[in-house]
């Protein structure tokens, strides 16, 4: 099968819409924005055995591609709208393309997204997504603006993912799930990005991911007791010093981690409400210029992983 038998098989499953007038099959995609919205692009590459393996379903990698570029623009309090992709294939597998799109075209769809464009090339297996949605721009929400006094805040469960991944064989169907179909908060995102100084999503892991919403004179205290976790995960994990390590340090829950002011327009439930979600109060910003984890009895834990690092030894 050749480059473009490929790419006529994307090409009939793209769709059409009256604002892309010209899509997959030019050299660049025309695409109309919505008058007076700001354009935001975030982009993600997924590498064989660095963010799944080779035995996951075609149709998860898809859905995860999908998933963690829509986490970005859930951070930013923005609409998805337009999707790139960009595929490297080691051979002309349909049946593992027709999976992969399975996944991510789903993914897509249910979120209002459409593929506009991308490449396709031969080599080892690597997925690149550039992903464009839109907002108000003045309600765009940034890792910027966290202040002394803000209530950190988080969206659904924490952990689930990095269990699985440790756990392997033995992690339960539910954790599973969590690594490899998450679900980006979109919805959570435009609630929060009303109401937070600061938000971020949850791809690295919360310790390293919350030291992306300080500055040097920034300090934050987590209560690790009010960390949320998932049923499975407790029932997975007793040990509620492991536990704690998987929410702390683990990545790829693609929740968020919100800065919001300590008087909210509403309650927090109210939000939740909204949001679609849990949102879970976990501990306050300070001026302290560090970052405490505190047990149920106030002892400080200091060898808790700091979160993911792609080029950490």
């Amino acid at each position: 099968m050749s480059e473009f038998d490929l790419i006529e098989r994307i090409r009939r499953r793209a769709g059409t819409s009256d604002l892309v007038p010209l899509g997959i099959g030019d050299d660049a995609a025309v695409i109309l924005p919505t008058p007076g919205m700001a354009l935001l692009a975030t982009t993600d590459a997924l590498v064989l055995d660095r963010h799944f393996t080779a035995d996951w379903k075609p149709a998860d990698i898809g859905h995860l591609a999908m998933h963690a570029n829509l986490s970005d623009l859930a951070a930013m309090g923005a609409r998805p709208r337009w999707v790139l992709l960009a595929l490297t294939l080691p051979d002309d597998d349909p049946d593992w393309l027709e999976g992969f799109l399975d996944g991510f075209l789903d993914a897509a769809a249910a979120n209002g997204v459409m593929l506009v464009g991308g490449n396709i090339s031969s080599g080892p297996l690597n997925i690149a997504v550039e992903l464009l949605g839109e907002a108000d721009p003045r309600r765009v929400a940034t890792r910027r603006g966290a202040e002394p006094g803000d209530r950190l805040v988080v969206t659904g469960t924490l952990g689930d993912a990095a269990a699985a991944l440790d756990l392997g064989a033995d992690a339960p169907e539910a954790l599973v799930a969590r690594l490899h179909r998450p679900e980006a908060r979109l919805s959570a995102g435009r609630v929060l990005a009303d109401q937070a100084h600061a938000l971020i999503d949850i791809s690295d892991g919360l310790l390293a991911d919350l030291g992306h919403l300080l500055d040097a004179s920034l300090g934050a205290e987590i209560r690790l007791d009010d960390l949320p976790a998932s049923d499975a995960l407790r029932v997975a994990v007793g040990d509620r010093l492991e536990r704690w390590r998987y929410q702390a340090g683990g990545g790829n829950d693609y929740e968020l981690l919100a800065a919001v002011p300590e008087q909210l327009d509403v309650e927090l439930e109210q939000l939740a409400e909204a949001a679609g979600t849990t949102l879970t109060e976990i501990g306050r910003l300070d001026d302290s210029g560090r970052v405490r984890c505190l047990d149920a009895d106030g002892n400080e834990l200091a060898d808790l992983a700091p979160g993911w690092d792609h080029f950490a030894s």
